[in-house]
């Protein structure tokens, strides 16, 4: 198997699975988004609850979904990156790391895919 096919496999399966997983975060809170009554949801940045679901949500749902696809990867990983730190370590900053763990994880993928891109199984090389 060639150096560039084994490279371009091995981007695949990390984006597929970074961003299947991270989806299952995201997808829940799209139900948040619309639910009735007034949104229960942290302020770790100081722009209200009701933004900050908004721009995680957005994350985790819109651009791992643009990841998953190859679809803008480099793009789409930023905003992951930013909630992934922003939940790692100011919203879970007194928490033991395994709270932080998966954050951390996630951030950690996205921001391999960020400076390597997608590999040509993807949107973007087709």
């Amino acid at each position: 198997m060639k150096s560039s096919l084994k490279t371009d496999l091995g981007l695949l399966i990390l984006r597929v699975a970074g961003a299947g997983m991270l989806l299952t975060h995201g997808i829940p809170k799209i139900g948040r988004l619309f639910g009735e009554g007034p949104i229960q949801f942290g302020d770790p940045i100081g722009i209200g609850a009701g933004p900050s679901l908004f721009l995680i949500t957005f994350a985790e749902v819109v651009c791992a979904a643009m990841v998953l696809i190859g679809f803008k990867t480099r793009w789409a990983a930023i905003p992951v990156v930013i909630g992934m730190l922003v939940a790692a370590f100011i919203a879970h900053a007194a928490d033991p790391f395994g709270t932080k763990e998966k954050a951390l994880l996630f951030a950690s993928i996205f921001l391999a895919l960020f400076f390597t891109g997608p590999g040509g199984y993807s949107v973007d090389k087709k």
